[in-house]
Formats: C-alpha cells, sequence, structure tokens
C-alpha cells in the first residue's frame, strides 16, 4: 500500500480540482448547456487551473524559488497561493459568472476563499495540506450538487468522502503532512464552500 498511496497525490494534486469541480457542474446540469459551451468553458479552466499554474511552477523552479511539484516548504507555497487567488478572481469576475454558471460560480468563489486562508494561515506559520483543501472543498461541492440534482449516480458522493481518507493517507506515508495539517486543510477547504452551499443550493 506504500508504493500505491503516493499515486493518489499526483492523480489529485490540487491543480486538477477546478477541472474536476467543472466536469462534474456539467455532469449534473448536463441538459443545460450545449457540447460546443461545455467545451469552451472546459479549456478556459483547464488553461487558467492547469496550465498556467505548470508553467509559473517551471518558471519559479528554473529561478529557484521552489524545489519540488508537491512545495513542502512553507515560503515556496506564498507566491504560487498568491498567484492562484488572482486566477479564481479573474475566473468569477469574467468567465464563470454567477448569472450564467450558478453553481459553479460559487465553487470558485469557495475556493477563492480556501485559497485565501490557506495563504494567511502561511503568514501565521501554520502549514494546510492543499490537497486536502482542494478535494474536501470537491467533495462538499459535489455533495451539494447531488442534493440539488438527486437523479444521478448515486455512489458518487461516497466515493469521494471515501477518497478523502486514501488522500489523506497518501499525504501520511509521503510524509508531506501531519495530521494536524491534514485537518486544517480539510477545515479550509470544506467551511466556505458549506458556507456558500446555503446561497445555492
Amino acid at each position: 500500500m506504500k508504493k500505491i498511496l503516493p499515486f493518489f497525490s499526483y492523480l489529485f494534486h490540487p491543480v486538477f480540482i477546478p477541472l474536476m469541480a467543472t466536469l462534474f457542474y456539467f455532469y449534473y446540469n448536463e441538459t443545460l448547456f450545449e457540447l460546443k459551451e461545455k467545451g469552451f468553458v472546459l479549456l478556459q479552466i483547464t488553461i487558467l487551473t492547469v496550465v498556467v499554474p505548470i508553467l509559473i511552477y517551471f518558471l519559479l523552479k528554473a529561478l529557484n524559488k521552489i524545489d519540488s511539484v508537491m512545495a513542502y516548504d512553507l515560503d515556496q507555497r506564498k507566491i504560487p497561493l498568491v498567484l492562484q487567488s488572482f486566477l479564481f478572481i479573474l475566473l468569477v469576475k469574467r468567465s464563470i459568472t454567477i448569472d450564467r454558471y450558478f453553481e459553479l460560480h460559487f465553487f470558485f468563489l469557495a475556493a477563492l476563499m480556501s485559497t485565501l486562508i490557506a495563504l494567511l494561515l502561511l503568514f501565521a506559520k501554520i502549514k494546510a495540506s492543499i490537497h486536502m483543501l482542494a478535494f474536501s472543498s470537491l467533495t462538499v461541492f459535489v455533495t451539494g450538487l447531488h442534493l440539488h440534482h438527486p437523479n444521478h449516480f448515486p455512489l458518487i458522493v461516497p466515493f469521494l468522502i471515501f477518497m478523502n481518507g486514501v488522500i489523506a493517507s497518501s499525504r501520511l506515508v509521503m510524509q508531506a503532512h501531519t495530521p494536524k495539517e491534514l485537518i486544517i486543510g480539510f477545515l479550509s477547504g470544506s467551511i466556505p464552500q458549506l458556507l456558500l452551499l446555503v446561497v445555492w443550493l
């Protein structure tokens, strides 16, 4: 198991979570949007939340500002989190607007809140697991979608809850986080989603 678990840290890396959330959003709202529009939105999300962060990572690595894709050091996390905040602001202001993509807009708004919480915690020398932050936010969001659209595959939510445990175990096996950091990450990701869930559910 110790050899298998680290795989999940890469498979469910935080950089992929916004894209996963968007895919779930379109799955639960499959009849509301044309295929062309879905493709355009997914392309925007992929560029802004996957491609751009990866390019920024390589730039920071070339400048010796970061030494690992997991960014274990506290100071190395600050620049990526600041840039991620700006990218989320760009999405909620320009692309994923409240009038067109109602539930997804609140996911990204809560994700922005979680990112800012993680950033503020860094200045207090508190490290939160970004993996748990991201995946717990996805879990709460999909649970809300499932409650809003109950006639879909019923095992999605239990699977995501189970995967929270798998990812937490993965981070422990890799010695990337302590249990306290995992809990802080989980709460930092899930609480903003829960607070905004009340607005859109």
